[in-house]
């Protein structure tokens, strides 16, 4: 494992002790939501806005950080924002403060996400990179199945005392920005003709951008517009009868399979190629989305986790190793900085779809919605997309 390097390893255990504290809250957020009088609608324009946010600020800040030739102090203040987010949602209960709180939290993702996975970029040769960012997303996975754990033992104690896990979140947060100032900024030559300007120019890299990345990212986008947020699974999984504790421990089984899966996943990528371990991903979607259309089996509902974990463990870290690949190395954060913004954008518009489809139709309509459009997107990468390692970039 030599190509995982110190900062390979600080990244991880950063993101590892971020997710921690976020996991500690999502999987018992929409219950809160809920019980402070937040409807599905709401709840799902919430997300939206939130994700809305992250996504105008990822392009912006990554190509700020492509335009300055810093990555570290984008990192670490991205992760400062999110730890502070934590324990401002237990202040107010009024609907304008925890859509701000929940606002703050993901701008601060927005700020750091191009730049930590341009740092990842830049610590891969091309042959590994699907291993470092499957790396990085096992360990930043491990922290989102440590943090619900901790949560269900939490609640277990103290049942429905949601206020105060608001409070502990915000521990892990404090050791993810204290690990962060161990990160060592590379020295880069800065090109000072190049300008960052405005708060949405960043997203006319998408017109410079080469060909081959418009199709990638326009077939991924296609996804995340019917990809809505986690919160309407777990709603499903309460809905089909299981209860709290249930709940999380279908999400902290999810993240574990996630945690484990993710590392062998991008060593395999490597091996056999990354198209053909993310369609696999895209199909094993579509197999949990119908099955969560239908099902109400305790048991089922637990195997279904178990693939979404697979799923997630051939897609996430495997999308950006790809668009690394295929760009220019002096635009990776503007490149991936751009994708994850416009994914945001189109998270935000699937959430309030699916709230508003859930709401007029049913789960069960919203849920298959999704699954025939993931196979769609699957059949374009097959016979649109080439295998990224035809096309890398110097």
């Amino acid at each position: 494992m030599k190509f995982i390097t110190p900062t390979v390893w600080i990244l991880s255990l950063v993101s590892l002790f971020t997710d921690m504290a976020s996991e500690m809250l999502y999987p018992i957020m929409p219950i809160y939501l809920k019980s402070i009088g937040f409807s599905i609608v709401l709840i799902g324009i919430l997300e939206g806005i939130a994700e809305a946010t992250a996504g105008l600020s990822k392009g912006y800040f990554g190509k700020l950080s492509d335009n300055s030739g810093k990555r570290v102090p984008f990192v670490q203040a991205g992760y400062a924002l999110s730890a502070l987010s934590k324990p401002m949602m237990a202040f107010f209960i009024f609907p304008v403060w925890i859509f701000f709180v929940r606002t703050v939290d993901r701008l601060g993702k927005g700020v750091r996400t191009g730049a930590r996975d341009a740092l990842l970029s830049d610590e891969a040769a091309p042959e590994v990179k699907a291993k470092v960012f499957g790396f990085h997303r096992s360990m930043d996975t491990l922290g989102a199945a440590i943090g619900p754990g901790l949560a269900l033992i939490y609640l277990y104690y103290y049942p429905e005392d949601y206020l105060t896990l608001f409070y502990l979140a915000f521990i892990p947060g404090i050791l993810a920005v204290l690990a962060s100032l161990y990160l060592k900024e590379k020295k880069k030559l800065i090109n000072s003709s190049r300008k960052s300007g405005s708060f949405f120019a960043s997203f006319s890299y998408w017109k410079s951008s080469p060909k081959s990345y418009r199709s990638l990212v326009g077939g991924l986008l296609l996804f995340a517009l019917f990809n809505s947020s986690d919160v309407f699974i777990l709603l499903k999984a309460k809905e089909a009868g299981l209860n709290d504790t249930m709940v999380i421990g279908a999400y902290i089984f999810y993240n574990l399979i996630y945690a484990l899966a993710a590392y062998p996943m991008g060593i395999l990528a490597d091996r056999i190629g990354l198209k053909k371990v993310f369609i696999t991903g895209l199909l094993i979607f579509a197999l949990v989305y119908s099955g969560l259309a239908f099902s109400t089996n305790l048991y089922i509902y637990f195997a279904l986790f178990f693939l979404y974990g697979i799923y997630a463990a051939a897609t996430e870290g495997i999308s950006k190793a790809w668009i690394s690949l295929i760009t220019d190395k002096k635009d990776t954060a503007t490149a991936i900085g751009t994708y994850s913004g416009f994914q945001s954008i189109f998270a935000m518009l699937a959430s309030t779809l699916t709230g508003l489809i859930w709401y007029g139709f049913g789960a069960s309509v919203a849920f298959l919605t999704t699954a025939f459009v993931s196979v769609g997107v699957g059949l374009y990468f097959l016979t649109r997309i080439p295998d990224p390692k035809k096309h890398m970039s110097v």
